[in-house]
């Protein structure tokens, strides 16, 4: 009996060993009897893939996938295979920091996405708590505010496109009425204060300043409004479907301003809803102008073109970036995580499709847009 006895402590003392092992795992690390060192490099990539922003969702996770195969294809990760897992965000903040939750319990060494700023916001405090990078398509400078040491961006924020904004408009120009129509979410207040600032620091106050909210789909009172001031741009801070909306019952209106704004009005999609006579002449601050601008965009967008049958455009090349600086850091860092792939991502230089990529302390890691003009149905460089 005292033996039997004596073999069930001991039966008891090794489970109560594995099971703290297990609990003790490094956050975003693998849990399994090697640490980690061998079998798959696990990624996420989180993005809308339904709901109305789910277009976004679609070019990140295939601009972002294309990178990734890519480097499979070569041999992976000093010798380990990429898995990818596709988390849908739905846009929604509340399902984000569910996802981040999911993300930190299964073994993720790093997310790519969100392109809803206000979603990345919500999934910061949680991924950092666990310790798992973050480079993100979202453009707030709210991100920024997060403060997180494993949050990053893989385009400007909405200060560098509204600078170059206001520059081209104002300073090049010389245009100083503007009417402001944006929305209320995390994308469309980073855009209202940025440019709201830009303009400002040139002694320009806009004639109307109307602010909708992110679902609302009738904007005859705020078009109105507009109207009766006569601007000759209006600024849009809006995602692609709500701006592409906006834009068609202003037209309908007999509103022949000129539109202006940053990355989503510089899509198909925003385009497509608008349409394509509406959108002629919008102005678009943006890293990304067109899959023609060098060597580099070209190849990106023949390889993209091939792998899913459609043209790339600016997400998509976001994203790519964005997986390019994660594979790279964790090539150098011989696929760390944690703390020590956070630096590894700071520490990479890339000359990526949107400029030349250097981290600051801020998670930022570029500077710099160019702008185009919507001519014939597409985005190209804005002459003068």
């Amino acid at each position: 009996m005292i033996r039997s006895a004596r073999r069930r402590v001991a039966a008891s003392l090794l489970t109560l060993s594995l099971a703290f092992a297990a609990g003790c795992s490094a956050p975003g690390e693998e849990r399994s009897g090697d640490n980690g060192n061998t079998g798959p490099v696990k990624i996420a990539i989180a993005n809308a893939q339904s709901g109305q922003l789910s277009s976004l969702g679609a070019w990140e996770l295939k601009g972002a996938k294309l990178a990734i195969d890519e480097w499979n294809k070569n041999g992976g990760l000093n010798g380990r295979q990429i898995e990818v897992g596709v988390f849908d965000s739905q846009g929604d903040p509340t399902v984000g920091t569910n996802l981040a939750r999911k993300i930190a319990s299964e073994g993720y060494v790093a997310m790519l996405g969100t392109a809803e700023s206000a979603v990345t916001i919500a999934m910061a405090p949680i991924l950092r708590q666990a310790e798992i990078p973050n480079i993100t398509s979202g453009q707030s400078p709210g991100l920024v505010a997060v403060k997180s040491p494993f949050l990053f961006l893989n385009g400007p924020t909405s200060v560098t496109y509204d600078e170059s904004l206001a520059k081209h408009i104002v300073d090049s120009k010389g245009i100083k009425s503007f009417a402001l129509i944006t929305n209320n979410g995390s994308y469309g207040k980073g855009e209202h204060d940025s440019f709201t600032k830009a303009l400002g620091s040139r002694g320009v106050r806009p004639v109307a300043d109307q602010v909708v909210t992110t679902d609302q789909k009738d904007f005859s009172a705020a078009l109105t409004n507009i109207r009766q001031r006569n601007p000759q741009v209006i600024f849009l801070g809006a995602e692609e479907v709500q701006s592409g909306l906006i834009v068609k019952q202003a037209r309908d209106l007999g509103i022949r301003a000129t539109f202006a704004g940053a990355a989503p009005q510089g899509t198909p999609v925003f385009i497509d809803t608008s349409g394509t006579a509406n959108a002629e002449g919008t102005i678009v601050s943006t890293p990304y102008l067109s899959n023609e601008v060098d060597d580099a965009s070209r190849t990106f967008a023949a390889a993209y073109l091939a792998a899913h049958g459609e043209a790339a455009e600016m997400h998509g090349a976001k994203a790519y970036d964005g997986a390019q600086i994660l594979l790279t850091a964790l090539k150098n860092s011989n696929n760390a995580t944690g703390k020590d792939l956070a630096d590894a991502i700071r520490a990479v230089r890339h000359k990526g499709l949107l400029g030349d990529f250097a981290f600051d302390e801020t998670g930022v890691g570029i500077f710099a847009t160019s702008i185009g003009t919507i001519t014939g149905g597409k985005l190209v460089p804005a002459q003068g």
